[in-house]
């Protein structure tokens, strides 16, 4: 169940918001929208690489081969034919140019190169061929069932269903929440990353807000930057909660020193290390598990998830953070149930509630535990 806690707005964007919810089911499902998809990649706009979940970072190419001549200045002469493409080329990675080379993709004094150790002289001239890659292919229209609250011409707000993956990534270069906003609306290809403006992991559920204009865009990635945007979540974690019932959470977080694929609590002296604070309120508990509701103040990568690890209480089917899988959970038992912010343009107050899923409420119930989410006070 979605409920619209509050929308002060005008006429028009009262009537968007009731076409988006009554509408919703009919319009889950487009057909990718005809406007050059090959060039949809050189229309997203790459940001500097970033952890906080504010921030993503994505190279664009087009899908056609292009044949790109190059010649060997004086500076470069005497070089490895590897390390010249990659200054000659900076926008591949050099191990990338090495495939190419192994892949007979690059020409050079008439002949097709092969050894990467092969040394070049000034003025040889090279043809290299610049095929697309999965990273380059993965900018594409894809049409998507997305569960709309809101949408009007700055603004969506969706429900992301557990196992849909925000962006794509190795791993995920199709299916992504991306590829539906490129099918959703036309000015996706236009935004900085679709106008996604905030992530939720895979296997996180729950509200999300995406910009559909650069105006909306740049006001929403301010607001959360100064911590005006209320986000909260509900979980459950393992274990008997013994800490106070309303506590904050002030730990910085960084890469795991020994996993470099997770995340963890760091001093703030460390390389990487930057402030995460997250509000958290305990709802209902047992000697097996504890339901509670956080609010974030921060949004780095995995921050609820590595904060309640911290505190001993690891989400239920988090096995990444030390978590087990119990009660039917295939997925960590996190859930983005609130959200309320101003409107990016109008100004006007927009508040949503959405309750979690069927596979949440009944590792809630299998647990012992009730969820009553209606009666639940937000978190100051």
């Amino acid at each position: 169940m979605v409920v619209v806690l509050q929308a002060v707005m005008n006429p028009a964007v009262r009537s968007s918001v009731k076409r988006s919810v009554d509408n919703r089911n009919k319009r889950t499902v487009r057909t990718p929208l005809e406007t050059g998809q090959p060039k949809l990649a050189e229309q997203i706009i790459s940001t500097p690489p970033a952890e906080d979940e504010t921030d993503a970072t994505w190279d664009g190419a087009t899908e056609a081969i292009e044949n790109r001549p190059l010649q060997i200045p004086e500076s470069m002469h005497g070089w490895r034919i590897d390390r010249a493409l990659a200054e000659l080329v900076p926008e591949f990675s050099r191990s990338y140019l090495q495939q190419l080379l192994e892949e007979g993709a690059v020409q050079w004094r008439g002949a097709t190169a092969g050894k990467a150790s092969a040394k070049v002289t000034v003025g040889d001239a090279l043809s290299v061929q610049l095929r697309p890659t999965q990273q380059t292919q993965a900018f594409k229209a894809e049409p998507m069932a997305l569960e709309v609250v809101f949408e009007d011409e700055h603004l969506m707000v969706i429900v992301k269903p557990a196992g849909l993956v925000v962006h794509p990534a190795a791993g995920n270069w199709t299916g992504t929440l991306l590829n539906g906003l490129l099918a959703w609306h036309e000015g996706a290809r236009h935004l900085p990353r679709a106008g996604i403006v905030h992530r939720l992991d895979k296997d996180t559920s729950g509200l999300m807000m995406v910009a559909k204009s650069r105006t909306a865009m740049d006001a929403l990635v301010q607001a959360i930057a100064a911590r005006e945007v209320h986000r909260e979540y509900v979980a459950l974690a393992h274990g008997l909660w013994r800490s106070p019932l309303n506590l904050t959470v002030d730990q910085a977080i960084g890469r795991d020193s020994r996993n470099r694929l997770r995340m963890a609590v760091v001093s703030g002296e460390s390389t990487g290390a930057k402030p995460a604070q997250t509000t958290v309120h305990r709802l209902e508990g047992s000697p097996q598990a504890t339901l509670v509701k956080c609010k974030l103040h921060t949004g780095r990568t995995h921050q609820i998830r590595v904060h309640l690890a911290w505190l001993g209480h690891p989400l239920v089917c988090d096995t990444v953070y030390g978590g087990r899988p119990l009660w039917g959970l295939e997925r960590q038992a996190l859930h983005a149930r609130e959200l309320r912010f101003l409107h990016p343009v109008g100004g006007q107050p927009l508040a949503f509630l959405a309750e979690p899923p069927s596979d949440f409420l009944a590792a809630v119930a299998e647990a012992g535990l009730h969820y009553n989410g209606s009666t639940s006070a937000p978190l100051p």
